[in-house]
């Protein structure tokens, strides 16, 4: 009975001991084991690790690739026109003994606050010495690039190794939004006037040509009609006088026909005329002829 009273103790004693010795290492984590706070061994491997129980202690670390969203900045390129940037980082910690004694028991908040910091100035840095229309650019992949490279520089110190850098958002300050779109709407109201005023001057050379074009056209055509008229006025008179060249006589009795015919137009036609007028010398003859002007004044 006093010998069972003893044993129990010893063996939950050491069954305690050996549970509290024996941890697990994930995958996904690394671990250090510390005595005293002093780093005594690294295990990398995932499976099973020991420890002294009570003298040493393990701390985890995550080894995957983890992401930072730096805070919104605020950097002025070569051409002084400030911009807002918003970026992330991706990060490891690659070195677990340096990263130790870089951020203490802080672990991971510590770490991404200081390459927070340093994320930052990198990235006022790079950006600082270019144009605005370079980070608006396609050119900005190159200038991730740069700030990664000097940023992985920076981090070897806290024992991160900086995977990547991007550039989530570029914008104007909200202070200069409103007068930057007041001058982009200006600029466009004052393109639109000068293309409706280039559109005015075409149309007023087109009317202009068009005008000319139709006072040559209608000039052209006076002329030859008028040419046309003269012609017909020469071949007419033409005809006329050999009509009366070959009878004169009745030449002239159609002419008085033709004068009777427009004078005496309508039902009831009225001439006055004196009495020793001729217009009625055939009308007035017997034989149909004109008749001599001492006759038809008689």
């Amino acid at each position: 009975m006093r010998k069972s009273t003893i044993i129990l103790p010893i063996v939950f004693v050491a069954i305690v001991g050996i549970l509290s010795s024996i941890f697990i290492v994930d995958e996904r984590e690394r671990a250090l084991v510390l005595q005293f706070g002093r780093v005594v061994a690294v295990k990398e491997e995932p499976g099973l690790a020991f420890k002294i129980p009570l003298i040493q202690e393990v701390v985890r670390y995550d080894d995957r690739i983890l992401s930072i969203d730096v805070q919104p900045l605020e950097v002025t390129p070569l051409d002084d026109r400030r911009l807002v940037v918003d970026a992330f980082a991706r990060y490891r910690i690659s070195d677990l003994n340096q990263f130790r004694q870089a951020v203490g028991v802080g672990g991971i908040p510590v770490a991404e606050d200081r390459l927070d910091r340093i994320l930052r100035a990198e990235t006022r840095e790079v950006l600082g010495s270019v144009s605005s229309r370079d980070i608006l650019s396609s050119d900005r992949a190159a200038l991730m690039l740069r700030i990664r490279n000097s940023a992985i520089a920076e981090a070897q110190a806290l024992g991160v190794n900086v995977i990547d850098v991007r550039l989530k958002a570029t914008d104007l300050p909200q202070a200069n939004l409103e007068a930057t779109f007041d001058r982009m709407k200006a600029e466009r109201e004052r393109e639109a006037t000068d293309e409706r005023a280039r559109g005015n001057e075409a149309a007023q050379r087109v009317r202009a040509q068009a005008d000319r074009t139709v006072v040559e056209l209608v000039s052209d055509a006076n002329r030859e009609a008028e040419i046309i008229r003269g012609e017909a006025d020469a071949e007419r008179n033409s005809i006329f006088a050999e009509a009366y060249g070959a009878d004169p006589e009745f030449f002239e009795f159609y002419r008085s026909l033709t004068a009777y015919e427009n004078a005496l137009q309508g039902g009831n036609s009225s001439l006055i005329l004196s009495p020793d007028s001729e217009f009625f010398n055939y009308l007035a003859s017997p034989t149909g002829r004109r008749a001599p002007a001492a006759a038809a004044s008689e």
